[in-house]
């Protein structure tokens, strides 16, 4: 570990000293406009502001126990703990649901996802060595780095497709993929795009590793790398889409002034990456191997199922209160509504819960939860989310767009609208913000971005769907239809 990477080395980080950490040189473009600073940015202040009070609670009293854990005198977040029991195992999964509880599962890119992925792999590292022994001092020595220093990663595992059926094959365009142009005595070079950094612009680290999906063919060896590096890093650019904070008041737009993670795409202009913070190279078989052989993708899953859970609570909760307000609580048509969207979010439970209370012990001595019903949520939630808010969508009807602003409250239309938008249940000041709320949830730009983040979270449903037939024990439910047969 360099000096500069154990400067810190202190754990947990507070909101303050994470919010001062963007403070640097980022190149992060929006909108036509380079961001002079994230952290003042009207498109991004916000979000940065929201994950700076998450950091805030891993020294609050009441989460703190639950959210970190303490190590040689010093605390660190839960999902850098590498587990050795199952009681590890579920203490991570309540750490993993306490941070996504403080969003409602709707800033999906907590820290502690690439948390588990670094875990995973530096649990694993052994693994690493089939390239080069000295990548797997590199991949723990990171560990200790993200760990001590409390840095929030995101991470960019595609390349850009320049040619549909040329990616279908497991092929990559020099034209915009990333790839290593050069290898220096300092490191190595990397030139082209990566998509889409999730949380880019709030980050202190980008990781950038093989995809989990899309295979790699032993003809792309100058694509065939994984390496984690500053987002200041000389060359690194991040193109930003638009921003769902459009400066509205927490009343007007209750999840989009809060939780906007950008997305951005990743320009890499020869980037030097030094040699200790390479993991993989040139190895393109390896690569493909990478997420399953250490489980880092099951650990990732497992982060993800606590947050899945989380969210469809939430949007149970929501359905609940929309339906008491107006009174269609009593209404049987409703509650078979609602009660579709309670199911799935106990099918969300029944996978935390089996995945963590069957978690065993693997090669490398570390606990890891059960893979099948963790990889049954991540195939199934991509068809639940979309469902769950088209429930929202016609339980609220028109009423997510009888929504008047904060200022109508107040000005010359105060009576009108107290007199006018109430419900049975409700005074027209909390109708009108419950409303807007569903309505950030189900119509606004915010929402519908949740939508399609879900649909795609993991990568295309038919890919995924191809893997997990693959992975899934048929030999015994085949034997058993061929003994039936037989008798």
């Amino acid at each position: 570990m360099s000096v500069a990477e154990s400067r810190l080395h202190n754990g947990i980080r507070n909101g303050a000293q994470y919010l001062e950490g963007l403070r640097d040189d980022r190149d992060v473009w929006m909108q036509g406009e380079k961001v002079k600073d994230v952290t003042s940015h009207p498109g991004l202040c916000r979000g940065a502001e929201t994950l700076a009070r998450f950091m805030d609670r891993q020294f609050d009293p009441k989460y703190q126990d639950r959210v970190t854990y303490e190590d040689n005198g010093h605390r660190y977040a839960t999902s850098h703990m590498v587990p050795r029991s199952v009681e590890d195992v579920i203490r991570r999964g309540d750490a993993f649901y306490e941070w996504a509880t403080w969003s409602n599962g709707m800033f999906g890119r907590t820290p502690d996802y690439k948390n588990a992925s670094v875990m995973a792999f530096a649990a694993s590292a052994e693994f690493l060595a089939e390239g080069r022994p000295e990548f797997v001092d590199n991949m723990r020595n990171y560990y200790q780095f993200v760990r001590n220093n409390d840095q929030v990663l995101t991470h960019t595992l595609i390349n850009p497709t320049y040619n549909f059926a040329q990616a279908k094959e497991g092929k990559y365009d020099a034209k915009v993929a990333l790839e290593v142009v050069k290898e220096t005595d300092a490191g190595i070079v990397v030139n082209g795009a990566r998509l889409l950094a999730t949380l880019g612009p709030h980050a202190d680290e980008i990781e950038v590793f093989p995809s989990t999906l899309l295979k790699g063919s032993a003809e792309n060896i100058p694509f065939a790398f994984a390496f984690a590096i500053p987002i200041s890093t000389k060359g690194v650019r991040l193109i930003c889409r638009d921003t769902y904070d459009h400066g509205k008041s927490t009343f007007d737009a209750p999840l989009a002034s809060r939780y906007e993670e950008m997305d951005s795409v990743v320009i890499f202009e020869n980037v030097l990456v030094p040699w200790e913070r390479v993991f993989m190279y040139r190895e393109p078989l390896l690569c493909n191997r990478a997420f399953a052989d250490t489980n880092a993708v099951i650990h990732m899953m497992h982060q993800v199922v606590c947050g899945k859970l989380a969210k469809a609570e939430f949007i149970v909760g929501l359905l609940c209160a929309m339906a008491k307000a107006t009174g269609k609580d009593k209404d049987m048509n409703v509650k078979g509504m609602i009660a579709e969207a309670m199911w799935m979010a106990e099918s969300v439970r029944a996978f935390r819960f089996q995945a963590e209370a069957l978690a065993a012990e693997d090669q490398y001595g570390t606990f890891v939860p059960q893979r099948r019903p963790l990889d049954t949520s991540r195939n199934t939630f991509p068809k639940m989310y979309p469902r769950l808010i088209e429930i929202v969508q016609l339980l609220g009807s028109s009423s997510l767009m009888a929504t008047p602003a904060e200022a109508d409250l107040t000005n010359d239309l105060a009576d009108d609208v107290a007199k006018y938008f109430q419900t049975v249940n409700l005074n027209s000041e909390d109708r009108i913000a419950l409303f807007r709320l569903a309505h950030d949830v189900a119509v606004s730009g915010f929402g519908n971005r949740q939508v399609l983040y879900e649909r795609f979270f993991f990568g295309p449903q038919n890919i995924m769907a191809s893997i997990y037939y693959d992975l899934y024990n048929k030999d015994d439910m085949i034997a058993r239809v061929e003994e039936l047969l037989k008798r």
